[in-house]
């Protein structure tokens, strides 16, 4: 039998896994050891893993994380204070279940931003919308936004994400609109997904980045009240492998 026509219509359906899959099992003879009703349940299992895996390949494209990390290349052995048992109960993405925080606080080079990428990375890998910016970079692009008409376009997409990173929160004090726009995201988000912030100040001086208290008060409360926090210690990473190799340069 000619299985092109069949070919062709699957790849038009975009059934790009049961295309796979079918076409491999011919040349393999694999379908003649099977009933029908195995064959379909094999077709039917490409295809949906295939689609997982676009899906999730979307998801990672689409977040843009610092770096390209997951929680099975994170260093346990630097002394930073990073609680093994807390970072894999936190891999289990069940905060994203229950629309949990989380709050990452340290000095500089400890891996703050390394963490989140990796914590992002497998909420994408479990099929969760993850996002990743900068925070002095979004709200330069929330102000630009403003200026092009596309700020509501943006919120919503901010919105819509099932876990959305802050990273490096607090490099400089907020001024008044900075100050509304992040409390226009925390807003539209509290209760509904959750929200990784991290930054090298500790929580406790988080106010003093405010210069309306009142709006502090219901960003932080938002943020901090339902966080998971992890607070890394410690020389900075970086300074440490910049010293290993140079060191073993000279050697």
């Amino acid at each position: 039998m000619n299985y092109e026509e069949t070919f062709r219509k699957m790849r038009v359906m975009r059934m790009l896994g049961m295309h796979e899959a079918f076409k491999l099992s011919l040349e393999t003879k694999h379908h003649q050891q099977l009933a029908s009703d195995e064959l379909i349940h094999f077709l039917i299992e490409a295809e949906y893993e295939d689609r997982q895996n676009r899906k999730i390949h979307r998801y990672l494209k689409a977040a843009r994380f610092r770096y390209q990390s997951s929680i099975e290349e994170v260093d346990f052995t630097s002394p930073r204070g990073l609680d093994k048992n807390q970072l894999l109960r936190l891999a289990s993405c069940q905060f994203l279940e229950k629309q949990e925080n989380i709050i990452i606080t340290g000095p500089t080079g400890v891996g703050k931003s390394y963490l989140a990428s990796a914590m992002g990375h497998q909420a994408c890998m479990k099929g969760y919308k993850v996002l990743y910016y900068n925070t002095t970079k979004l709200f330069t692009q929330l102000k630009m936004s403003r200026a092009d008409g596309s700020y509501v376009k943006l919120i919503n997409r901010l919105e819509k994400q099932d876990l959305l990173i802050l990273d490096d929160f607090g490099l400089h004090p907020l001024d008044e609109e900075n100050q509304l726009m992040l409390l226009e995201v925390i807003e539209d988000r509290h209760g509904r997904q959750s929200t990784m912030v991290t930054s090298q100040l500790p929580v406790i001086k988080w106010h003093e980045l405010f210069q309306a208290q009142t709006i502090a008060d219901a960003v932080l409360d938002r943020i901090v009240h339902t966080a998971h926090r992890i607070e890394l210690k410690g020389e900075s990473l970086r300074k440490k492998k910049s010293s290993i190799t140079k060191k073993n340069t000279v050697s």
